[in-house]
């Protein structure tokens, strides 16, 4: 056969995050969130991400006492929130059908703990979804992506507080109820093992505010409550929404045995398990027993009632969605071996993969090993959110971009997709390219690690234009989804 079939309602499309392109961080009545308090340091070593992204209450305090944008990546962002229609415009022209955002709390719910919720927040979401409607592109909306409002790290004990949880599944009821007729996919929390890799973006977790708790057993409790929360957005919807669908979302990373060692292979399926811990308990309904063993090891004794096991069985996901980046080695014993990273997280070199500009190594068959992983295991449709490439884009003078290396990635992760469809039979939902225009990077807080279709004439301190330029990728993507159904293999040649 000398062509891919693409099933039809396959769902083509790009993927961003609130905090990260809209800006305006106070306008109409938006609270403070955790994102606004991070600062892009270009001193720091942007390549050690723990450190990067670890926040302290004195920090806090200095982003609370500075009322400026400009150094403040997602403070201002790509300035999406008054550039939306334009973006929204282009976006369609390229022949998308779905469009992945979140929807900011701190935009609805200013401080999280507020009676009522912010019209002028909504009213902003109003207008977003109908500017999709009239291009007949589908939303996917994340209710939490990196975007808490700091009043709940300040004031509360943030994720590992329940009243805090509570207050999500407020927010969350609060924008179901109100875009349900047009918004059909819904993802609770985007990549929700991200908590264990860095618990203050992902839940609000400051170390210095816990000074008599095993830190690592807060982030286990945060992350137990971040589970329930989601099933009972899931018990809400189907029961009040059962046309809807709702995910799972975890961060996939292949990772290979350094050699044929058979303790590497043990290693390499040990870390793939404890990834796949995570979906496990939305898709299947239950702590796998092996993750209860490791808390178990590290004295970690998690508060779960029986009635959050019962919540958790009767109340699973719909379809598992993911991001994939990149894959890593790992091996017993590192001594001497090149360390690389993979969407913050550290493996050893391939040697048999090229490594883009951040470190991170580009391999598009793990895709396809991840799609298979996923579709054995759980036997429920699949849905990739988020695929792409950080590079160091140059605009030319006559404002082009000739991004061919964004080009050859997605071409070769989309192939393997496509087999994965035709020759294994794993059922996809869509497909998202991250980004859509440029936007600043959720790790590093910087502009110059570019990800988009469009460019964004912005820089890492907040310098530019914000003026949008078309990149070679944005016209490469739009022959792709003009072959509809049908796209001749010599297309990814």
């Amino acid at each position: 056969m000398d062509e891919y079939q693409v099933p039809k309602g396959f769902l083509w499309g790009v993927a961003t995050s609130a905090n990260q392109v809209e800006g305006s961080w106070n306008e109409d009545g938006k609270g403070i969130s955790i994102a606004d308090c991070e600062r892009f340091d270009p001193h720091q070593d942007l390549a050690d991400y723990k450190s990067v992204n670890k926040m302290t209450t004195q920090q806090l305090k200095v982003a609370l006492n500075d009322k400026t944008s400009k150094s403040w990546g997602k403070r201002h962002g790509v300035d999406f929130y008054h550039h939306f229609r334009e973006d929204i415009k282009k976006l369609a022209e390229l022949g998308i059908t779905t469009f992945r955002t979140s929807i900011a709390w701190s935009r609805i719910f200013p401080n999280g703990d507020d009676e009522k919720p912010n019209e002028a927040g909504l009213k902003f979401y109003d207008d977003l979804f109908a500017e999709l409607k009239k291009y007949h592109i589908q939303p996917i909306v994340t209710l939490s992506h990196y975007e808490m409002p700091l009043n709940l790290v300040l004031n509360y004990n943030a994720w590992y507080d329940k009243k805090v949880a509570d207050m999500f599944v407020r927010f969350s009821k609060t924008v179901i109820d109100r875009y349900h007729d047009i918004v059909k996919y819904w993802i609770p929390i985007n990549e929700i093992d991200s908590i264990i890799r860095h618990p203050y973006s992902s839940a609000g977790l400051v170390e210095d505010r816990f000074p008599n708790h095993n830190f690592e057993a807060v982030i286990y409790q945060a992350m137990h409550n971040q589970f329930i929360a989601s099933a009972q957005i899931i018990k809400y919807i189907h029961k009040n929404y059962p046309d809807i669908k709702i995910g799972s979302m975890i961060t996939a990373t292949m990772v290979y045995p350094y050699n044929s060692d058979p303790a590497n292979s043990l290693k390499a399926r040990q870390v793939m398990r404890e990834s796949y811990d995570f979906s496990d308990i939305q898709v299947r309904g239950y702590y796998p027993k092996s993750l209860l063993l490791r808390l178990k090891k590290k004295g970690i004794d998690l508060k779960i009632t029986d009635s959050d096991k019962k919540l958790l069985k009767e109340n699973t996901a719909d379809f598992v969605a993911f991001s994939y980046y990149s894959s890593i080695c790992t091996a017993v014993d590192t001594t001497g071996l090149k360390v690389t990273k993979a969407n913050r997280t550290k493996g050893v070199y391939n040697k048999y993969l090229p490594t883009s500009q951040w470190g991170w190594q580009i391999d598009p068959v793990g895709l396809r090993i991840i799609l298979l992983d996923l579709y054995d295991r759980y036997q429920k449709p699949l849905f990739i959110l988020e695929n792409g490439l950080g590079a160091k884009d140059e605009l030319t003078s006559d404002g082009k971009v000739h991004d061919q290396y964004r080009i050859d990635y997605l071409k070769k992760h989309i192939e393997q997709m496509l087999i994965s469809m035709q020759d294994d039979g794993v059922k996809i939902l869509g497909y998202c390219i991250w980004g859509t225009t440029d936007m600043i990077s959720a790790s590093t807080t910087q502009m110059s690690k570019r990800y988009g279709l469009i460019y964004v004439d912005l820089d890492d301190e907040g310098n530019g234009s914000y003026k949008r330029y078309l990149k070679d990728s944005y016209y490469w993507y739009k022959d792709l989804l003009a072959h509809g159904n049908v796209i001749d293999k010599k297309f990814f040649d």
